[in-house]
């Protein structure tokens, strides 16, 4: 059995849903413009120039969800599926992800951005499996904070390990290991698998994958 990875923002979507969840959240006016728009800029700025204070970061994006009740935030998502992220699916990574399915691969999201975003998008794409930064919850209320691990740079490589261990199936074990990346955040994790692949990946992982004869594609 193969073991198959996806990123999520900028690799099979064709956009970032951390960023866009802020947005979307902004254009409702549950979030003040003036105090948000610049804030959420300027952290993904810093992402892509990989100079992000996950931490720093989670305390911004994780402290809304515990304003409001989880059934008003679930309905939000579901508009946000519908305005923002189902936009952002182009055919050729459905087909992707299917491919790997059809072949029985076992498949998961590995993603920075936490569970609550992401578990639908993850569902959308008929992944089964979502390795993802974990909100804290109190009863099925978000308190503001992460719990455990952040899913980003090497936490996504330690936060894959214990998944694994927890399957009963390491690494190593695995004939094939493919992740699929935009992003040279996510060298870390690039370089733990046998087929690391560059999918419309920034300059600084072009560079690595090209210099390294890793696959670079494009899904847009």
């Amino acid at each position: 059995m193969d073991l198959v990875l996806f990123d999520l923002d900028n690799t099979l979507l064709a956009g970032d849903s951390d960023y866009e969840w802020a947005q979307f959240l902004i254009e409702r006016g549950v979030l003040d413009r003036a105090l948000y728009e610049s804030r959420n800029d300027e952290f993904f700025a810093q992402y892509k120039a990989g100079t992000l204070d996950i931490g720093e970061f989670l305390d911004f994006q994780l402290a809304p969800l515990a304003r409001y009740p989880r059934a008003q935030l679930d309905a939000w998502h579901a508009a946000f599926m519908d305005a923002k992220i189902r936009p952002m699916i182009g055919a050729p990574a459905r087909e992707l992800v299917a491919g790997h399915l059809a072949a029985g691969a076992l498949c998961a999201v590995v993603t920075a951005t936490n569970s609550f975003v992401t578990a639908p998008i993850a569902r959308e794409f008929g992944v089964p499996h979502l390795i993802a930064t974990e909100p804290a919850t109190l009863g099925r209320e978000f308190t503001g904070k992460p719990t455990g691990i952040p899913c980003f740079r090497e936490g996504k490589v330690t936060r894959l390990e214990q998944w694994l261990t927890g399957i009963g199936r390491p690494l190593a074990s695995f004939g094939r290991s493919t992740f699929y990346s935009d992003s040279h955040n996510d060298l870390a994790l690039l370089e733990r698998v046998t087929r690391p692949v560059a999918v419309d990946p920034d300059e600084t992982l072009r560079r690595t994958a090209e210099s390294r004869g890793w696959p670079v594609i494009s899904l847009r």
